[in-house]
Protein backbone atom coordinates (compact mmCIF):
# COMPACT_ATOMS: atom_id res chain seq x y z
CA UNK A 1 0.00 0.00 0.00
CA UNK A 2 1.33 2.96 -1.27
CA UNK A 3 0.81 6.82 0.42
CA UNK A 4 -2.60 8.28 0.24
CA UNK A 5 -2.92 11.95 -1.37
CA UNK A 6 -5.52 14.32 -1.66
CA UNK A 7 -5.65 16.84 -4.39
CA UNK A 8 -8.28 20.20 -3.89
CA UNK A 9 -8.84 23.14 -6.52
CA UNK A 10 -10.78 25.81 -6.41
CA UNK A 11 -11.34 28.88 -9.27
CA UNK A 12 -9.97 31.90 -7.25
CA UNK A 13 -9.05 33.05 -3.43
CA UNK A 14 -12.48 34.01 -3.10
CA UNK A 15 -13.84 30.59 -3.36
CA UNK A 16 -14.21 28.30 -0.49
CA UNK A 17 -12.48 24.52 0.18
CA UNK A 18 -13.88 23.52 3.06
CA UNK A 19 -16.14 21.52 1.74
CA UNK A 20 -13.41 19.12 -0.34
CA UNK A 21 -10.94 19.80 2.42
CA UNK A 22 -13.72 17.95 5.00
CA UNK A 23 -14.02 15.31 2.26
CA UNK A 24 -10.41 14.51 2.31
CA UNK A 25 -10.47 14.27 5.71
CA UNK A 26 -12.86 12.22 6.23
CA UNK A 27 -10.93 9.83 3.99
CA UNK A 28 -8.03 10.68 6.42
CA UNK A 29 -5.44 12.20 4.52
CA UNK A 30 -3.04 13.63 5.91
CA UNK A 31 -2.45 17.13 6.08
CA UNK A 32 1.20 17.33 4.37
CA UNK A 33 -0.20 14.99 1.45
CA UNK A 34 -3.34 17.68 0.28
CA UNK A 35 -2.38 20.09 -2.49
CA UNK A 36 -4.34 22.72 -2.91
CA UNK A 37 -4.21 24.66 -6.61
CA UNK A 38 -6.33 28.32 -6.53
CA UNK A 39 -7.01 29.16 -10.02
CA UNK A 40 -8.84 27.79 -13.35
CA UNK A 41 -9.53 24.52 -14.53
CA UNK A 42 -8.80 25.47 -17.87
CA UNK A 43 -5.27 23.93 -18.15
CA UNK A 44 -2.91 21.86 -15.72
CA UNK A 45 -0.23 24.33 -15.26
CA UNK A 46 -0.64 24.71 -11.72
CA UNK A 47 1.94 24.71 -9.06
CA UNK A 48 0.35 22.23 -6.47
CA UNK A 49 -0.44 19.36 -9.00
CA UNK A 50 2.45 19.90 -10.59
CA UNK A 51 4.69 19.66 -7.06
CA UNK A 52 2.11 16.23 -6.05
CA UNK A 53 2.45 14.53 -9.84
CA UNK A 54 6.51 14.62 -8.80
CA UNK A 55 5.65 12.92 -5.22
CA UNK A 56 3.30 10.30 -6.66
CA UNK A 57 5.08 6.88 -7.38
CA UNK A 58 3.71 3.45 -8.50
CA UNK A 59 0.90 1.90 -5.63
CA UNK A 60 -0.24 5.79 -4.02
CA UNK A 61 -4.08 6.75 -3.88
CA UNK A 62 -4.72 10.23 -4.66
CA UNK A 63 -8.43 11.05 -4.10
CA UNK A 64 -10.22 14.05 -5.56
CA UNK A 65 -13.60 15.32 -4.59
CA UNK A 66 -15.16 15.17 -8.34
CA UNK A 67 -13.51 15.12 -11.63
CA UNK A 68 -14.33 19.37 -12.46
CA UNK A 69 -12.16 19.74 -9.51
CA UNK A 70 -9.34 18.21 -11.27
CA UNK A 71 -9.87 20.38 -13.98
CA UNK A 72 -12.74 22.10 -16.68
CA UNK A 73 -10.44 20.42 -20.17
CA UNK A 74 -11.78 17.85 -21.90
CA UNK A 75 -8.51 16.33 -23.87
CA UNK A 76 -6.23 17.56 -20.76
CA UNK A 77 -8.68 15.46 -18.25
CA UNK A 78 -8.28 12.60 -20.33
CA UNK A 79 -4.56 12.76 -20.67
CA UNK A 80 -3.37 13.44 -17.39
CA UNK A 81 -6.09 10.65 -16.04
CA UNK A 82 -4.36 8.52 -18.59
CA UNK A 83 -0.58 10.13 -16.47
CA UNK A 84 -1.77 9.11 -13.28
CA UNK A 85 -3.05 5.23 -13.62
CA UNK A 86 -0.64 4.10 -16.49
CA UNK A 87 2.37 5.92 -16.29
CA UNK A 88 2.63 6.57 -12.55
CA UNK A 89 0.44 3.87 -11.70
CA UNK A 90 -1.65 5.09 -8.75
CA UNK A 91 -5.26 4.29 -8.29
CA UNK A 92 -7.58 7.86 -8.02
CA UNK A 93 -10.76 7.61 -6.30
CA UNK A 94 -13.24 10.75 -7.53
CA UNK A 95 -15.24 10.76 -4.37
CA UNK A 96 -18.85 12.07 -5.93
CA UNK A 97 -19.00 9.23 -8.26
CA UNK A 98 -17.94 5.82 -7.05
CA UNK A 99 -17.64 4.98 -10.63
CA UNK A 100 -14.74 6.56 -10.92
CA UNK A 101 -12.33 4.45 -8.71
CA UNK A 102 -10.48 2.66 -10.05
CA UNK A 103 -9.73 0.56 -7.13
CA UNK A 104 -12.70 -1.29 -7.89
CA UNK A 105 -14.32 -2.65 -11.76
CA UNK A 106 -10.66 -3.88 -13.15
CA UNK A 107 -12.09 -6.16 -15.34
CA UNK A 108 -13.33 -5.89 -18.91
CA UNK A 109 -16.64 -4.18 -18.44
CA UNK A 110 -15.31 -2.02 -15.07
CA UNK A 111 -12.73 -0.42 -17.17
CA UNK A 112 -14.93 0.39 -19.83
CA UNK A 113 -17.74 1.68 -17.76
CA UNK A 114 -15.02 3.80 -16.07
CA UNK A 115 -13.78 5.28 -19.12
CA UNK A 116 -17.16 6.06 -20.41
CA UNK A 117 -17.96 7.48 -16.81
CA UNK A 118 -14.69 9.28 -17.39
CA UNK A 119 -15.62 10.73 -20.87
CA UNK A 120 -19.07 12.24 -20.10
CA UNK A 121 -18.00 13.45 -17.19
CA UNK A 122 -14.80 15.63 -18.81
CA UNK A 123 -17.03 16.71 -21.42
CA UNK A 124 -19.63 17.93 -18.71
CA UNK A 125 -17.14 19.56 -16.83
CA UNK A 126 -15.65 21.45 -20.16
CA UNK A 127 -19.44 22.10 -21.29
CA UNK A 128 -19.71 24.00 -17.53
CA UNK A 129 -16.58 26.12 -18.17
CA UNK A 130 -18.00 27.23 -21.17
CA UNK A 131 -20.81 28.53 -20.09
CA UNK A 132 -19.37 29.96 -17.30
CA UNK A 133 -17.43 31.91 -19.60
CA UNK A 134 -20.39 32.80 -21.77
CA UNK A 135 -22.42 33.89 -18.91
CA UNK A 136 -19.73 36.07 -17.19
CA UNK A 137 -19.83 37.79 -21.39
CA UNK A 138 -23.45 38.34 -21.04
CA UNK A 139 -23.29 39.81 -17.43
CA UNK A 140 -19.98 42.27 -18.60
CA UNK A 141 -22.24 43.24 -21.58
CA UNK A 142 -25.66 43.93 -19.79
CA UNK A 143 -23.61 45.99 -16.90
CA UNK A 144 -21.97 48.06 -19.53
CA UNK A 145 -25.78 48.59 -21.17
CA UNK A 146 -26.49 49.69 -17.60
CA UNK A 147 -23.75 52.47 -17.32
CA UNK A 148 -21.19 49.59 -15.33
CA UNK A 149 -17.48 50.94 -15.10
CA UNK A 150 -14.97 48.41 -15.49
CA UNK A 151 -11.75 48.71 -14.44
CA UNK A 152 -10.01 51.32 -12.64
CA UNK A 153 -11.15 54.60 -12.19
CA UNK A 154 -9.75 57.55 -13.17
CA UNK A 155 -7.21 59.80 -11.25
CA UNK A 156 -8.85 63.32 -11.33
CA UNK A 157 -7.09 65.80 -13.07
CA UNK A 158 -4.23 68.00 -11.22
CA UNK A 159 -5.06 71.36 -10.08
CA UNK A 160 -3.03 73.22 -12.96
CA UNK A 161 -3.73 70.76 -15.60
CA UNK A 162 -6.07 73.60 -17.46
CA UNK A 163 -3.80 76.28 -16.94
CA UNK A 164 -0.91 74.22 -18.54
CA UNK A 165 -2.85 72.66 -21.16
CA UNK A 166 -3.85 76.03 -22.18
CA UNK A 167 -0.25 77.09 -21.82
CA UNK A 168 0.74 74.05 -23.93
CA UNK A 169 -2.14 74.60 -27.13
CA UNK A 170 -0.97 78.16 -27.35
CA UNK A 171 2.25 76.67 -27.78
CA UNK A 172 3.82 78.43 -24.95
CA UNK A 173 5.17 75.07 -23.76
CA UNK A 174 6.28 72.21 -25.31
CA UNK A 175 4.34 68.64 -24.53
CA UNK A 176 7.15 67.39 -22.66
CA UNK A 177 6.90 69.96 -20.50
CA UNK A 178 3.40 69.98 -20.03
CA UNK A 179 3.35 66.63 -19.05
CA UNK A 180 6.60 66.79 -16.74
CA UNK A 181 4.44 70.22 -14.85
CA UNK A 182 1.26 67.66 -14.31
CA UNK A 183 3.29 64.75 -13.01
CA UNK A 184 2.32 62.77 -15.81
CA UNK A 185 3.67 60.83 -18.38
CA UNK A 186 3.38 62.67 -22.38
CA UNK A 187 1.30 60.21 -23.59
CA UNK A 188 -1.22 60.00 -21.00
CA UNK A 189 -1.19 64.13 -20.59
CA UNK A 190 -2.01 64.19 -24.09
CA UNK A 191 -4.77 61.33 -23.73
CA UNK A 192 -6.31 63.66 -21.45
CA UNK A 193 -6.26 66.78 -22.87
CA UNK A 194 -7.67 65.57 -26.49
CA UNK A 195 -10.44 63.70 -23.82
CA UNK A 196 -10.53 67.08 -22.09
CA UNK A 197 -11.56 69.23 -25.68
CA UNK A 198 -14.01 66.74 -26.90
CA UNK A 199 -16.47 66.95 -23.87
CA UNK A 200 -15.67 70.70 -23.51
Amino acid sequence: MGNIYGYIRVSSTDQNEDRQLAALRAKRVQSNRIYMDKQSGKDFNRPKYKRMLKKLKQGDLLYIMSIDRLGRNYKEIQEQWRILTKEKGIEICVLDMPLLDTRQGKDLMGTFIADLVLQILSFVAESERANIRKRQAEGIIAAKARGVKFGRPALPLPDNFYEVHKAWRDKKIPLRLAAETCGMPKGTFYYKAVKFEKER
